[in-house]
């Protein structure tokens, strides 16, 4: 029997058709995922930071300081970080589609609840339990974008995704102004009650869909073709065998990578959520007057992020310059956010804004990319949720201590000193990151 012969014109045409499979199959999966997944984590992210907008009348209504706010913003993330780790490894083991479902419709319930809430301690309460209850869902999503794109097509597909912060903001700010402005009075409820109700409906539904929606790996899900499962598969599987996978809980913790991969992302968080829970506040300290006035200018520097996020993320996966990518903006956020105490004016104020909002939001994107580049299996979800939530730990010390250092120097401008600060601690980190190790 002869042996085939294969000409160079039949072996381009061979190349040539995985091609087409590999890009019809990749477009497939972006279509069919990353939109939904942007969806629901609009929807997780309204609900986790509408506080910001509630503190608008809440605070008045309730007579509660600052430091108040702060605490019960951030004791949030104390649940977060408790439950974090145990709920990505349940993912892991059990598939996502069951478990990011629950995860969305208790925090629904729970998000739902603060139309009650009467006290401060009703208020910490609540905002730990939506902690718990959110816990995982982000890493969780990062974790199950990792079983369907290698490394090479992360960075993009992780813009495209973390668009979902800006867009809640987007969508959210105007909306919560509205709410807040037309329902007051409805039924006897203030309009920060109906504000908690009616945000809460969208992650409810969308919790409900993700069971009949989301596939838990490349192998169940019925939309692709066996020709574009197998490159798909054959893609993931090329890539995890040269990550790390430790062997033990010491091997794990050893890792000094993953400790610098923390640190870099507990500044981001720190610069992340001292804007997001305090922008409405300083729009309308800028100028602005009336709740939807606050919330249409508070769109705005969201706006900007949502263009500068696919943008950066495809830039990155071109040129593969992980820690450029992640570092350069959040160095841009940390110059904004510290020149905008000098500064007056409300076009001069979003302008800094919006440069803050787009660094600290492609920083945030970015990063994801970093970690996911050499970490797989098991390691992964542990990796990735360990970080998230040691990390997210600033998500309680950024609005505590920016309420905290507002109320006792009688200054916005200390907070944003603050926040700013953390960003250039964690641009200055990224810089030692193993090149070799993330580039990729």
């Amino acid at each position: 029997m002869k042996t085939p012969i294969v000409t160079p014109a039949a072996g381009a045409a061979y190349h040539s058709g995985v091609d087409d499979v590999e890009t019809r199959a990749y477009a497939k999966v972006t279509r069919r995922l990353v939109p939904f997944l942007m969806l629901c984590y609009l929807g997780a992210y309204l609900d986790r930071v509408n506080v910001g907008f509630a503190k608008l009348q809440m605070l008045s209504d309730l007579q509660w300081s600052d430091t108040v706010y702060g605490l019960g913003a951030g004791v949030f993330f104390i649940g977060y970080f408790l439950f974090e780790v145990p709920s990505n490894m349940i993912l892991h083991r059990f598939g996502a589609r069951r478990w990011l479902a629950r995860i969305m419709i208790t925090w629904a319930m729970i998000s739902a609840s603060f139309a009650f809430v009467s006290s401060p301690t009703m208020f910490y309460v609540l905002r730990f339990l939506l902690g718990v209850a959110e816990a995982g869902f982000a890493p969780g999503v990062i974790l199950y974008i990792t079983y369907w794109f290698p490394s090479a097509r992360r960075a993009k597909v992780m813009g495209l995704f973390f668009m979902a912060i800006p867009l809640a903001s987007i969508v959210g700010a105007p909306l919560s102004g509205w709410i807040m402005e037309a329902f007051a009075g409805v039924q006897g409820l203030r309009g920060w009650q109906w504000l908690f109700a009616l945000e809460a409906i969208p992650s409810l539904i969308l919790g409900v869909t993700i069971l009949f929606y989301l596939d838990d790996s490349i192998a169940s899900a019925k939309w692709l073709s066996p020709e574009e499962k197998a490159v798909l598969q054959r893609n993931i599987a090329t890539e995890n065998d040269g990550k790390v996978a430790h062997q033990t809980i010491r091997d794990f913790l050893a890792d000094r990578r993953l400790w610098l991969l923390t640190g870099i992302y507990f500044c981001i968080v720190m610069g992340q959520y001292g804007l997001t829970f305090w922008l409405p506040t300083i729009v309308r300290n800028a100028g602005a007057t009336g709740l939807w006035e606050v919330g249409m200018l508070a769109a705005i520097p969201y706006g900007v992020a949502l263009v500068c996020l696919p943008l950066v993320g495809r830039n990155s996966d071109r040129t593969r310059a992980r820690r450029l990518h992640c570092g350069v903006p959040m160095l841009a956020a940390a110059a904004a956010l510290f020149a905008l105490p000098f500064t007056d004016g409300i076009g001069t104020a979003l302008a800094l804004l919006s440069v803050a909002a787009a660094g600290a939001l492609c920083g945030t994107s970015q990063f994801w990319a970093l970690p996911t580049a050499f970490l797989g299996g098991m390691t992964a979800a542990a990796g990735i949720a360990t970080i998230n939530c040691i990390a997210n730990l600033a998500g309680f010390f950024s609005p505590s201590l920016v309420g905290w250092l507002n109320d006792f120097t009688g200054k916005q401008g200390a907070g944003l000193m603050l926040t700013s600060g953390m960003l250039l601690l964690g641009a200055c980190l990224v810089v030692l990151l193993p090149k070799q190790a993330v580039d990729r």
